[in-house]
């Protein structure tokens, strides 16, 4: 059988609930579960729809079992791979895994978002209900094929209290205010549903930037100034609430450089978190332009270069244009957020791909990255919600640097 299962918490911890679907190897829906939990967070949700869906399975008289998430984290702290350090979660693990020993398999496989819809529809009319809201959609409790669902519904459940590590607190540099998203209509803008947060982080200081020379694919090392400002920002993340949840960092992504994977280990370091790589948020290729300052590309190729700068489809010579750069860009954006949904992540990138998805978020015109300026190390904050709504928080924020 497949056990397909998510939870969700709106403010995490806030309101929460779970979903989970047992389903046979044909698609076959054989049972759904979902509950409201009360207060949680985001990580005991998704445990509890664990839980819920393997005591279905078992129920079903399921001999192997294929569990499906879009959790990462549960995926891999349950196949092994990842140490379950926060107290909170051990006891939710033990009782999951308690139930997967009745099986004589179970495999945990990872998926997108989008592939977990059911589930994720589940949880969310869990969640409304949490939130008193009225539930859309079938009810939860469904049977079908020839097994019939029981009643009984499994949780477990922490006390909210214990579901965050205790964090110091920072007087300097200044918090941010705290987020605290709701399907609900936000503010004045109309957008609904959990917005995916992105935090740019743009690098420290390299030899090339202090030179103000054109520095795209160029493999460069951080400065000793470089690696100092890294530490400030990662100093200033580490500051900010809720980017730590149950003992577990937010999403820390970096551009393949070294530049940027220096800056975002300093950040990684500072929450306890690791490091990615997406290729999607590396620096434009300038092409022969590579190394040179802005006076001498112009000097070098004074027509293309006055075109290049109002126009963003033409490319430098053997590089790659603007344009390539916001569609490179808006697939990385997409592929994060289909991944990691509703969630907040550390990007670590470079200017062009930062301008990109601040431009995004505006909505505005390609002259936008001729007329936004970003410093080294500064932070900027975009919201993309899953209406296609976007909001633009934060630009080009040193204070940390101070």
């Amino acid at each position: 059988m497949v056990v397909e299962a998510d939870g969700g918490s709106r403010g995490n911890p806030g309101p929460a609930g779970y979903g989970a679907v047992v389903k046979d190897s044909d698609g076959q829906v054989l049972a759904e579960r979902k509950e409201s939990l009360g207060v949680v967070t985001n990580n005991v949700a998704e445990y509890n729809g664990l839980i819920a869906g393997l005591a279905a399975a078992a129920e079903l008289g399921a001999s192997t079992v294929d569990v499906r998430m879009d959790s990462k984290l549960v995926v891999e702290q349950m196949s092994g791979r990842w140490k379950i350090k926060h107290p909170g979660m051990q006891p939710l693990a033990e009782r999951a895994k308690e139930l997967a020993a009745g099986f004589s398999r179970v495999k945990y496989e990872w998926i997108p978002r989008a592939q977990n819809s059911h589930a994720d529809r589940l949880a969310n009319e869990a969640m409304d209900a949490a939130t008193g809201k009225p539930a859309a959609g079938r009810p939860g409790a469904a049977t079908a094929g020839r097994a019939r669902q029981v009643a009984r519904q499994t949780a477990v459940r922490g006390p909210a209290a214990a579901e965050r590590e205790p964090r110091a607190a920072k007087a300097d540099p200044p918090k941010l205010p705290t987020r605290k998203p709701d399907r609900a209509a936000v503010g004045w803008t109309g957008a609904r549903g959990t917005p995916t947060r992105l935090l740019l982080l743009r690098h420290g200081q390299t030899e090339m930037s202090a030179l103000r020379r054109y520095s795209g694919r160029g493999d460069v090392p951080l400065t000793e100034l470089g690696r100092s400002q890294a530490a400030a920002a990662a100093k200033r993340l580490a500051a900010m609430e809720g980017l730590v949840v149950d003992g577990e960092a937010v999403p820390i992504i970096s551009s393949p450089l070294t530049r940027t994977k220096q800056t975002a280990q300093a950040v990684a370091d500072a929450l306890g978190g690791r490091v990615e790589t997406h290729p999607g948020l590396i620096e434009t290729d300038f092409g022969d332009w590579e190394g040179l300052t802005f006076a001498e590309a112009a000097d070098r190729d004074p027509e293309l270069h006055r075109s290049w700068l109002s126009d963003s489809a033409v490319p430098p010579p053997g590089g790659e244009s603007f344009e390539v750069v916001h569609r490179r860009v808006r697939k990385a954006r997409d592929e994060l957020i289909a991944e990691h949904g509703g969630r907040t992540l550390v990007l670590v990138s470079h200017v062009t791909p930062i301008k990109t998805l601040l431009r995004m978020g505006l909505d505005a015109g390609p002259q936008l990255l001729f007329r936004l300026h970003l410093d080294l190390a500064s932070l900027s904050i975009v919201e993309f919600y899953p209406d296609g709504n976007a909001s633009v928080r934060l630009v080009n924020d040193t204070s940390h640097l101070a």
